[in-house]
């Protein structure tokens, strides 16, 4: 028994060899970066997850709405409230089905779509600099793999690797 504790505390496993620390690491350095940039104008990382959706799909239900971002109800709430305050949105009641709220965004929410598209836009240039077309494209398929390998788990992000197979969605240049 002891030497099975012995050789699993032998077992090294460093950082730098686990796909998800790096995964974190990369996504935490990129969401700081893009943070950066909307707090320039005033936008929490938070609603930007929001407005990123419904400038995808406007008029999605709450519901909808928040399973596409992955935040809980009352998050979804929380930040549609304060989306709504800054007359980004409006959210209206379903006329089928009383119980579903329909969020739409506002002239000024689909106008915020002009500025801050281009600082993600600007956020993924400097993240794949240095990479050709062919090693972006292959990154995004290794990503879209690791995901489906976790089956039902894995989250709802609007796109799916057949979709970036049929080419709907097609690599971005970068920076040299």
């Amino acid at each position: 028994m002891t030497e099975k504790i012995m050789a699993r505390s032998k077992v090294d496993f460093p950082p730098d060899q686990s796909i998800g620390y790096l995964i974190r690491a990369t996504y935490r350095t990129y969401i700081q970066d893009l943070e950066a940039r909307l707090a320039e104008h005033d936008i929490p990382i938070g609603m930007w997850y929001f407005l990123r959706a419904l400038w995808h799909q406007d008029g999605v239900t709450q519901r909808e709405l928040s399973e596409r971002v992955g935040s809980m109800g009352p998050t979804t709430a929380e930040q549609l409230n304060n989306i709504e305050a800054r007359g980004y949105i409006v959210r209206k009641r379903s006329d089928t089905d009383r119980r579903k709220i329909h969020v739409h965004l506002t002239p000024k929410g689909r106008k915020l779509r002009d500025t801050l598209l281009p600082l993600a836009q600007r956020n993924n240039s400097d993240a794949l600099r240095g990479f050709t077309a062919a090693e972006i494209e292959t990154l995004r398929l290794s990503l879209f793999r690791i995901m489906e390998n976790f089956g039902p788990r894995r989250a709802n992000i609007g796109a799916s690797r057949e979709s970036m197979q049929n080419g709907k969605h097609k690599p971005v240049a970068t920076r040299d």
